[in-house]
């Protein structure tokens, strides 16, 4: 359905810019001061990385909307102008914004394209720590986009790993507006050093939880490179995938709750994007506690986790509270 009606969304565009002023991010500069550099971003967790490399000299505007889901967002006719405007596009990458596909194809943006995670080595797709159900059993996911067979998307999980997505955001932001390299060079550095803050701060936490207590279970699988990272298990997911657009059959929800079981699992995390009800089934089967985390999505600004940084130091203590 996409590919019939995204070709159509550049007309719809032009038909609303004619009638709706064009939405900015930014205020217009004073007179005589040089126009920010335009740039899109796809999730709200890139935009903020962005912002923090680019500071002053870059207007971002975020894709997304707070709040959404990455893996099942529907695209609109201004996402279209948003993206066919911009001067430098910055995506996630590693085939988590299957969305934009098309999107990029019709508004001839492919050569303006920044994979932030470009240069990652990818987890690959199902290694979790712990396999669970019959590994002899081929169950079909009702409904579930097999994109990320390469890999696992969720790099942002890890600080260590954002700071690769800081040296490719500050490489292409220097080789299409070189003249103002020296500041984002050192908006990098300085954004280096809080992510290698908030790495020793993640480890003197989880110091907190007793080591037979680090077991994960989620809504979906997400937390591969953090459980790598600071010594987790990831037990399993709901959905055994990394993308929510799936559905778990009925052996897969058996499954999970029996390594539960098994495992001492003591609670089970869940997307604030995402339906919480099979979750919440899980937890009560079980006898454990359901706990919110953020995934994909910062909180709105001014909220609990309005930057990456906040993101982090949420989810980390949601967890510690959990676990410990």
């Amino acid at each position: 359905m996409k590919q019939i009606l995204l070709p159509l969304l550049l007309v719809l565009t032009l038909a609303l810019s004619a009638c709706t002023p064009a939405a900015t991010s930014t205020p217009p500069p004073a007179a005589g001061q040089p126009q920010p550099f335009q740039v899109v971003a796809t999730t709200s967790i890139v935009a903020d990385v962005v912002k923090n490399v680019g500071g002053e000299r870059v207007s971002v505007t975020t894709l997304l909307p707070i709040g959404s889901d990455v893996h099942t967002y529907e695209p609109t006719p201004q996402d279209l102008a948003k993206v066919a405007d911009a001067q430098l596009v910055f995506v996630n990458g590693a085939g988590l914004e299957e969305f934009l596909n098309v999107l990029i194809e019709n508004a001839g943006s492919a050569d303006r394209v920044v994979e932030v995670s470009h240069g990652i080595e990818l987890k690959d797709f199902g290694a979790h720590d712990h396999e669970h159900g019959d590994e002899g059993e081929d169950h079909a996911h009702e409904g579930e986009d097999h994109a990320h067979e390469g890999g696992d998307p969720h790099t942002w999980t890890d600080p260590n790993l954002v700071k690769i997505w800081v040296e490719n955001i500050r490489a292409a932001l220097t080789a299409a507006d070189p003249a103002n390299e020296a500041a984002y060079r050192a908006n990098a550095e300085a954004y280096l050093k809080q992510l290698d803050e908030i790495d020793a701060w993640i480890r003197e936490q989880v110091a907190q939880i007793p080591l037979e207590n680090r077991k994960l279970v989620t809504d979906h699988l997400l937390f591969g490179y953090f459980a790598e990272r600071y010594g987790f298990e990831q037990i399993g997911a709901i959905i055994p995938g990394y993308s929510t657009a799936a559905q778990p059959t009925a052996q897969e929800i058996a499954a999970i709750e029996d390594a539960i079981r098994e495992f001492g699992v003591k609670a089970v995390f869940v997307g604030k994007t995402v339906n919480p009800n099979l979750a919440q089934r899980v937890a009560e089967d079980t006898g454990i506690q359901l706990v919110g985390l953020y995934h994909g999505s910062l909180s709105q600004p001014g909220g609990e986790a309005a930057t990456y940084l906040d993101y982090l130091r949420y989810n980390v203590s949601q967890m510690v509270n959990a676990l410990k």
